[in-house]
């Protein structure tokens, strides 16, 4: 049996995330370079929020089970700070150009694939539920990440210079996903949670193929490093998230238990 505060912790974990990243896409909306790709783009945001919720949805049922009162997900969502966020540094990272965010959306969409493929056989079912359901949408957005990666790599001279900045600069924000913390440790020995211990041969294997199409090349320095920029799952992030919090959250703050 998992501990249910552990369980809640990690359920964050793997909501904060694509909550995040929604957010950040949110961003492009009315801005992206060709329409077809603004709308796409937003509805990547959208599945990602849509995942978010329902991680949220089972978080609350869990932190009513050792803390008598449960948050909805709007209120995990919009009424906790950023020391209490739990996602990935990478996906609070401000978007910069268009390679910045395709390259961002790439390194974070095969991670994201994986995980959610590990964890439809957790031995918790919500879980293996919530994942499943996710999983053939992230699927597609590997495909089409990917394809951006190649398309702009692999295009003008300008835009693979983009690129390569784009994925050297990022690099050092991946090592964060396959390195398990005591909590991680803990729900993987119980089957609940993805060994990310396991999945960083396959996504360099992904990472790789594509950054070879793309005519990228990949950086020197190893993804997992000692020192290399990690603590998001902790609740330890850059300032960019305190910022984009501001934003996403003013309304609810301003104007508690509104409604439509």
């Amino acid at each position: 049996m998992a501990d249910d505060r552990q369980l809640f912790d990690y359920l964050l974990r793997i909501g904060d995330s694509p909550l995040i990243l929604a957010q950040r896409l949110g961003e492009w909306l009315g801005k992206g370079p060709i329409v077809e790709e603004d709308i796409a783009l937003t509805n990547v945001g959208l599945d990602l929020l849509g995942q978010a919720r329902r991680w949220f949805g089972y978080a609350g049922e869990v932190e009513a089970r050792f803390r008598g009162v449960a948050r909805n997900e709007d209120q995990l969502a919009f009424l906790r700070d950023a020391g209490d966020f739990r996602n990935l540094l990478i996906v609070e990272l401000p978007n910069g150009n268009y390679a910045d965010t395709s390259a961002r959306q790439f390194l974070f969409d095969v991670w994201h694939s994986l995980v959610l493929r590990a964890l439809m056989d957790s031995t918790d079912a919500r879980i293996a539920e919530i994942a499943a359901d996710g999983a053939s949408e992230v699927a597609y957005h590997v495909q089409r990440s990917s394809d951006w990666v190649i398309r702009l790599g692999d295009g003008t001279d300008e835009s693979h210079l983009k690129m390569q900045a784009a994925i050297d600069d990022l690099w050092m924000y991946t090592g964060e996903m396959f390195v398990p913390d005591d909590i991680d440790l803990a729900l993987i020995d119980a089957g609940v949670a993805a060994d990310i211990r396991t999945i960083e041969a396959p996504w360099r294997r992904r990472v790789d193929a594509v950054l070879a199409d793309a005519t990228l090349a990949v950086p020197a320095k190893p993804a997992v490093q000692p020192g290399a920029t990690r603590g998001g799952k902790q609740g330890v992030h850059t300032e960019h998230l305190g910022h984009l919090l501001a934003e996403m959250q003013f309304l609810q703050r301003a104007y508690p238990d509104a409604q439509w």
